[in-house]
């Protein structure tokens, strides 16, 4: 066995050649790595650079909602828009082919008129008249037309035209032919004869003038003598 000797450290090993600068900065290696700290471990900064792309994945996960969100709006207000366009155009369509029915129903109503008129509505045929005018009015066929009311180009047809002092407006004074109207739609204008005012003259003048006194009968003429 040997013994070591007292009083002496183990020195380093130093390669054969080396100069004892290079041996003192090996012995000093330890202290310098302890000086520095510990290292950041491997793992931290792993996981950072995860949650970095995980938030970043996130913001276009959330950009890509909103686009979608809002197509999705846009496409439902576009159907929306097409529902009512749609529901729009199937009335439009309901009522043209309704007043074409009605339309095609006026001359049978003109004869039962006439009918009526002639006391001629008797037995079944008063039965199958009545019937078919409450059809007509159910499907929304409503006639107009009445003596005395203002005439109106709109929804009148002048057939016959004169001139009546009574009146002081263009006034339908007899109804040749009844109108009808289907909703707002009139079907056929109502055929009318037509009073205008007098010419020159109103009511009103034509009664002051027709109480004015003879001033030569309550004079009783000249006096004589």
């Amino acid at each position: 066995m040997t013994e070591e000797t007292p009083g002496f450290e183990e020195e380093p090993d130093v390669p054969s050649g080396a100069t004892p600068e290079d041996a003192a900065s090996k012995g000093a290696e330890p202290d310098s790595a302890k000086e520095s700290g510990p290292a950041a471990p491997a793992g931290d900064v792993q996981q950072n650079d995860t949650q970095t792309a995980l938030i970043a994945q996130l913001d276009q996960v959330r950009t890509a909602l909103g686009e979608r969100t809002a197509d999705l709006q846009r496409l439902q207000a576009e159907y929306q828009n097409y529902r009512r366009r749609v529901e729009r155009d199937r009335v439009t369509v309901k009522e043209i082919a309704v007043a074409n029915l009605l339309t095609e129903l006026l001359p049978v109503l003109d004869d039962i008129g006439r009918a009526r008129e002639h006391a001629e509505l008797v037995g079944g045929f008063k039965s199958v008249a009545e019937s078919l005018e409450t059809v007509a009015a159910k499907m929304g066929l409503q006639q107009f037309g009445k003596e005395g009311e203002p005439f109106d180009p709109t929804i009148h047809e002048a057939l016959m035209h004169s001139y009546a002092p009574d009146v002081t407006e263009d006034t339908c004074v007899a109804i040749l032919q009844p109108g009808y109207r289907f909703g707002e739609r009139t079907i056929r204008p109502a055929r009318v004869a037509v009073a205008e005012p007098q010419p020159g003259a109103t009511p009103g003048e034509k009664a002051s003038s027709a109480d004015e006194p003879d001033t030569d009968e309550e004079s009783g003429g000249p006096d004589e003598g």
